[in-house]
């Protein structure tokens, strides 16, 4: 372990996780998890030393259960479980790479524990617009009849998990958070940003990046402000959240709005 730095990626399911750490991935330097039958190649299914995002409600629920934010204070941080996990996740490596990537989206409410299980590792924090987030995630819950009121519920999850994550900023060494919105405007420039904070040498994005799925949801939400029970709710939720989520960079009555994260 001594002689790797690892590397995590962090964000909440539909926050363009997947396609940054496909990104990261193709580094030559960089070894990250492929073709290991786990959804989306997430780590948090390929150990037992701690209980994934599933274990706490899943998507748009985790966040709510206390349990599932884990510190340096938590009773898993063991050297016994420090070597435990490095040895399930390291079949999925390559060893003879120096820097180690692992995503799953639990780690953005789990960065002190991570640091504490690997004291040389780096936190890349990417936010996405949580309208986009949210109804990307609700679309899962379709089967419900009411599935509708789980929009307030989900944005209210992104809003939680992001507060743990400044509350926790400040316990760690290597954190660098970046927007989705950047992302896709602009890969190659936003994967470099992410190679020189890593201490890595530039390396171009060769992975196919959209860059307007935001829109889709923008036009959602815009035709839920103008129905008549939809709209209540949209009100509802600006009067609730706006505040809130300005501090993150963006809006709810302003969606475009997509700033750098206030410290």
């Amino acid at each position: 372990m001594q002689n790797h730095r690892f590397i995590f990626v962090c964000g909440l399911h539909r926050s363009g996780t997947s396609i940054l750490f496909k990104s990261l991935r193709d580094h030559p330097e960089v070894s990250g998890f492929h073709n290991t039958n786990s959804p989306e190649d997430e780590g948090m299914h390929l150990q037992t030393v701690y209980k994934p995002s599933g274990a706490y409600g899943g998507a748009g629920k985790f966040g709510f259960n206390p349990e599932s934010h884990l510190t340096e204070a938590s009773p898993l941080v063991t050297e016994e479980n420090r070597k435990k996990l490095f040895e399930e996740w390291t079949p999925y490596w390559d060893l003879s790479k120096q820097y180690l990537l692992e995503k799953s989206p639990p780690n953005l409410v789990r960065t002190r524990f991570l640091q504490a299980m690997f004291p040389d590792s780096y936190f890349i924090v990417t936010l996405r617009h949580p309208l986009a987030v949210s109804y990307a995630t609700r679309a899962w819950y379709k089967k419900y009849r009411i599935y509708w009121r789980r929009l307030p519920r989900i944005f209210e999850h992104w809003l939680v998990c992001h507060e743990i994550f400044l509350q926790d900023q400040k316990y760690l060494k290597n954190a660098l958070i970046l927007n989705y919105e950047q992302f896709v405007a602009d890969p190659s420039n936003y994967t470099n940003k992410i190679y020189d904070f890593l201490g890595l040498s530039p390396f171009p994005n060769n992975q196919k990046v959209l860059s307007s799925v935001n829109k889709k949801y923008f036009s959602m939400w815009d035709k839920d402000q103008k129905g008549f029970l939809s709209g209540f709710v949209a009100r509802r939720m600006i009067s609730r959240f706006e505040t809130r989520l300005n501090r993150f960079g963006y809006s709810l009555v302003d969606v475009e709005r997509a700033d750098s994260i206030a410290e």
